[in-house]
């Protein structure tokens, strides 16, 4: 047994049963233990689009290029990110700024939100040229200037709440204790869970997803453009439409894994509803639209052959690397995107319809 397998059956056997959206927050981020403080998990267990192709980075930079000029190109603005993994997707996007417009990159008062020490390290190195800030939440952001940020495979790691529906209600689903492991157990209480998804009539045994932490960061996001212009771009995997089911999974080494069997030692990850997130949201919404979609609108396509063009050797691994992002089986459909700014009217979002 795991020291944070201990240390969550010491918390369950002195206080009860703990929720689902709890043991995430332990497993995820526990301070001594938890998956994300102590280790870089990007290619050992999971991989993300920077890490897949530059040519993602290169094109989101491009994004905030043009959606800076649309409005007015503030002389400083906030350009944050939310859970920056290595610090890749940034490095990309400043990369590509610079080509084409040095003085977005000399406008730009980077912010990372992230919480792991270890992570803000290797962060430190990628982006080493550049000034960077830290912050362990968005909301230490300060709301003084104008905000362009990216939330690239964030949504997903926040903690969620289950509820598994039965022939007398919902009741939420629980983490108890066994001996030496960890199990799945439910609440007797009847909880009326505040989603419109309790309107499908569903059947006994159905499974409901609530994250409580991401409306509010997307409420607080959408506030800040009530006073100044700015963009918000989040990219995940999730429903366009809520939907009910158990999305709760554990990577460890690029394997699926029993999400209870080693607290701490595999990534906890579920499905983002993006119909809930832009319920939260306030001002001028675009999508979702799939990542596929959005990446082909932005020049995907063009970008590669590029690419192609000045590292012929490199053109088979180049072609892969976009069919993983774009490809139906692979990133491209179950991947979204998603887009916040002023209510104010604004050029079209590049990426989006109008």
């Amino acid at each position: 047994m795991n020291a944070l397998k201990r240390k969550i059956i010491d918390v369950i056997r002195a206080k009860g049963p703990i929720s689902v959206a709890d043991y995430m927050r332990l497993a995820l981020i526990d301070p001594e233990h938890g998956y994300y403080m102590s280790r870089n998990p990007l290619g050992r267990d999971f991989t993300t689009a920077p890490e897949v192709s530059q040519i993602f980075g290169e094109l989101i930079g491009l994004f905030f290029v043009q959606v800076w000029e649309d409005r007015g190109s503030p002389s400083r603005f906030h350009f944050v990110e939310l859970g920056p993994g290595r610090g890749t997707l940034m490095a990309d996007m400043l990369r590509a700024a610079a080509k084409v417009r040095p003085e977005f990159v000399a406008a730009a008062k980077i912010t990372l939100v992230e919480v792991s020490p270890f992570l803000r390290g290797t962060q430190a190195e990628t982006l080493s040229s550049v000034a960077v800030k830290w912050v362990s939440r968005f909301d230490e952001v300060p709301n003084d200037l104008p905000l362009f940020l990216i939330g690239n495979e964030i949504f997903d790691a926040l903690p969620i709440r289950q509820f598994v529906k039965s022939e007398i209600g919902w009741h939420e689903r629980m983490v108890t204790a066994q001996g030496d492991n960890l199990a799945f157990s439910s609440s007797p209480d009847i909880f009326q869970p505040r989603s419109h998804a309790v309107n499908f009539g569903a059947p006994s045994g159905s499974v409901l997803e609530i994250s409580e932490f991401a409306g509010p960061i997307i409420s607080d996001i959408s506030r800040r453009f009530e006073r100044f212009d700015g963009v918000a771009l989040i990219i995940d995997y999730g429903y366009a439409k809520t939907a009910l089911g158990d999305t709760l999974q554990a990577l460890k080494g690029g394997a699926y894994v029993d999400p209870l069997a080693e607290p701490g030692e595999a990534d906890l990850t579920a499905h983002v509803d993006f119909e809930a997130l832009t319920r939260a949201a306030q001002g001028t919404i675009k999508g979702p639209v799939s990542q596929a979609e959005f990446l082909e609108r932005l020049g995907i396509r063009v970008r590669a052959e590029l690419l192609k063009r000045k590292n012929p050797a490199q053109a088979a691994q180049i072609d892969l690397d976009v069919s993983r992002l774009i490809d139906a089986d692979e990133m491209g459909i179950l991947f979204k995107t998603v887009a916040l700014c002023e209510a104010r009217g604004q050029p079209t979002l590049p990426g989006f319809d109008d």
